[in-house]
This record gives C-alpha cells, structure tokens and sequence, in this order.
C-alpha cells in the first residue's frame, strides 16, 4: 500500500523544480574557513577547468525551460564564485534564455560574494532585473573572523565595495548571512547592520558541519550526517541553543519595529508554516526534491547540501533532466525527511513549525538514543516556542484579511499599558474577604488613613 501511495505521489508531481547552477563549480577567489563546498574539487580528481562549455549551458537552458510546466522560470546562479567566468559568459546565457523563453517570464537570480563586483557587473544586473544575493556576515570583525581570501586576509572591504556599487546601479539585492561560532554572540549588530546596508530580504543560514576523525586526503573531510566513523562537529560551526539565542534576539527587535520593512526569511516561513501554507524554504518543509544542483560538468545531485557520490543522479548531457528529477533515487531522498524523522519529533509540539529542519543536519541522537535527531534541534525548539504568542496574533490578522504588521501595535499596547487596581463602589462586598461592605470595611480604614 506504501509503494503505491509514493507511486502516485511521484505520477502527480508536476514539472516544476528548481536547478542550482554551479557553472565555476567549487571553484572561488576566497578560502572562507567554513565553506563546505572547496572540498567539492576532490570530488573530480586533478580537474583544473572548472568552466561550463558553451554547448552544456545552452542544451541546459533550452532543456530547463522546456520541462517546466510553470509560467515563470528562474534560473539560480551560484557557485564557488560565478564572477569568476565573466561577464561574457552569463550575456551569453541572458540571450539564450530569451532564445528558449517560448513565452515564458524568465528571472535569474545570482549568489556572490560581492568582492569582483564592478560598475559593468552592477548595470548588467540591473538591466536585466537580476536579484543578486550578497554572502556577508555582518559588521568587519563578524565578516573577517572566517570569511578570508587566499592568503588569509579579510574581505569586508571589498564586499562593502560591491554593494555600495549594486546600490549606485538600482541593482536589487539582499543578503545571506552564514551564522557561525563568532558571530552569533552578535545577533543585535548583525541584524541592525544589515538593515543599514540596504538589506530588504535578510537570510540566515546556520553553519554546521562535521569534520572526520581520519580521512586518506582523497576523501572528503566534511562528511554526510549517514558517515559513520568518527567524526567531530568542526570549530566554526554554531552552537544549536546559541543559534536559538541568535533567533530570538533578532526576532524580538524585528517583531516590535520592522514587521512588513524588513524581511527575514526565517520569520516569514514560520508565519507560513504557522497558518497551514507551504514555507517557501525547503529545510522547513515536510518533505524535499525539488531543489538540486547542477555541477559545472553536467552532474545532477540531490541538493546543494547534498554533493556526494550517494546523491548523483547523472548527467544532463546522457540522462533525461525530468526522469531523473522524477527518479524513484530522487523521490526516496525527499520522502524520507518526512519519513526518517525518528517519534521524537513526531511528538514534538513545533513539529509543524520544524519538520526536522535540513536532513544534513540530522546526526544526533534523541534523548531516548535514537539516530536522526538534528543537531540544532533546542536551539529551534526555543525558537518556536517564544514566537508563537506573536505568530498566533500575526495569523488572526492574516485570517481576518488584515495586516500582520499590526503585531507591532498589539505589543506596545500591551507592554505599556497601565495595569489600574479596581476600585470596588460603596455597596460592593470589600475585596479583602471580610463579608463587609466596601463602605463600612476598608473604605473606611483609607478614609482613616488619609
């Protein structure tokens, strides 16, 4: 009966996914000390070229529009670093979209670290609507502690730099803030920081990583939540109750000032979860698969978070992109985040708001000593139980078709509201408990006092 309950659920989904591009594959300008992805390149052995052929990225692009059975196609650049194959090269793919586009809107969004932006880069983007995302940590010190170039100096400057020229260009972009050991002791300064950068859509991804107790140097050091050796939770990676910390503190400064001027991410896919809608964010939806990542090559994997041989579909240039979006493999990775969460959560009481977060995450064990837990898991619990009095409020004004944002006046009301002891009228039975009236018991005792 399972098997043809997930049988018709694959039949039902429609073409409609969204494809990562890594055109540089790991390839990046920097050595960040967090990045998972730098190791990638051992994953291709002695490979140098990490640039996409001209003739994959138009058989992708052609192939990509064709299969999605949506009006608007979005295209996701990111890498490594995707300035680095110039600004020919994605001229190139903007004309071939609208080569392909048959009708369809198409909307390209782009990932960088900012620090090889240029005035060109700017206006290209913004000629031709593209969102940029800005990968910053926050203020010089937060950004610097691990996001370092290649010879381990900072790049704050150079970042501050390309957004001051996203800005001059009316370039849209927002920001992608990784949240780390260093960091995180900074929630308030980061927060506040981004919204004076101009930062409307402000995202924050916990980093969390493992590093292995031995490996050959051929393998990876950063290992998937199914490695088994040992393996220790890396230096740089956030605290789960730090994190939740982090949460709060930014969320107790948004809810009151700046519902409906700024957004977060987090915030928002909570609200969303909160009132029965889908998320918009894979980690906080129940099931995933309909997010992968193209390589620089061609190879087709699960997920972003997901690059490991286990998780390789094919290739694009030998396999159907639909058959092995639709692949039995690729069902089975989305299905099993609903269905590997061990009863621990399924008990939980924000289950709803977490649904176990992202399965990368998942290598800790449950206080009964179950496999599967995730290892952010009370940092998001006490996340998800502070907002829920304000995401109740925010849902009532959703459900009677007013503005969320009203949140902010509920709470002034209600913190500064004058809390006043009743005052009893003369024949009233007096509040002590005496069985008096009012007038003839303490009534009288004040008017004594007085």
């Amino acid at each position: 009966m399972d098997l043809l309950f997930n049988d018709a659920l694959k039949l039902q989904r429609p073409d409609a996914f969204s494809i990562m591009v890594k055109p540089t594959g790991p390839l990046c300008n920097l050595n960040c000390t967090y990045c998972y992805y730098l190791v990638k390149k051992k994953m291709y052995g002695g490979e140098n070229d990490f640039r996409m052929k001209d003739d994959l990225l138009e058989a992708f692009i052609k192939n990509y529009i064709e299969v999605q059975q949506v009006p608007v196609v979005t295209f996701v650049w990111q890498g490594g670093e995707p300035t680095l194959l110039g600004l020919d090269f994605f001229r190139k793919a903007v004309d071939l979209q609208r080569k392909y586009a048959n009708g369809k809107t198409i909307e390209n969004a782009f990932q960088t670290n900012g620090t090889m932006l240029t005035d060109d880069w700017c206006r290209f983007f913004a000629d031709n609507k593209m969102l940029v995302g800005i990968s910053i940590d926050g203020e010089e010190h937060n950004h610097d502690h691990y996001r370092k170039t290649r010879t381990g100096g900072g790049t704050f400057k150079k970042v501050m730099k390309g957004i001051e020229l996203l800005r001059k260009n009316k370039a849209e972009f927002n920001t992608l803030s990784c949240v780390n050991s260093y960091n995180v002791n900074y929630a308030s300064d980061t927060y506040r920081f981004l919204k004076n950068i101009g930062s409307g859509f402000i995202q924050f991804l916990p980093v969390v990583e493992r590093v292995a107790f031995e490996h050959d140097g051929a393998s990876l050091i950063l290992v998937p939540p199914s490695y088994s050796d040992k393996a220790a939770v890396a230096e740089w990676s956030v605290g789960a109750e730090d994190f939740g910390r982090f949460l709060i503190t930014i969320f107790n400064e948004w809810v009151r000032n700046d519902v409906a001027r700024f957004y977060v991410q987090i915030f928002d896919v909570t609200l969303a979860n909160y009132v029965g809608e889908l998320p918009g964010l894979c980690v906080f939806a129940e099931t995933c698969g309909d997010a992968l990542v193209m390589e620089h090559n061609g190879d087709l994997f699960s997920c972003d978070h997901f690059v490991y041989a286990d998780n390789y579909l094919g290739n694009i240039s030998t396999s159907s992109m639909v058959e092995m979006v639709k692949s039995q493999k690729q069902f089975d990775f989305g299905i099993d985040k609903r269905n590997k969460l061990p009863a621990f959560c399924l008990q939980c009481d924000v289950q709803y708001a977490c649904h176990g977060e992202c399965p990368k995450h998942r290598f800790a064990n449950t206080p009964d000593g179950k496999p599967g837990l995730n290892y952010l898991c009370k940092g998001y619990k006490s996340f998800f139980h502070h907002v829920e009095p304000y995401m109740e409020f925010m849902a009532k004004e959703l459900k009677n078709r007013r503005a969320p944002a009203n949140v902010m006046t509920w709470i002034r009301n209600r913190e500064n509201q004058a809390v006043r002891p009743l005052i009893p009228e003369r024949n009233d039975p007096c509040p002590c408990g005496s069985g008096k009236k009012y007038k003839n018991c303490c009534a009288g005792y004040q008017s004594f006092l007085k």
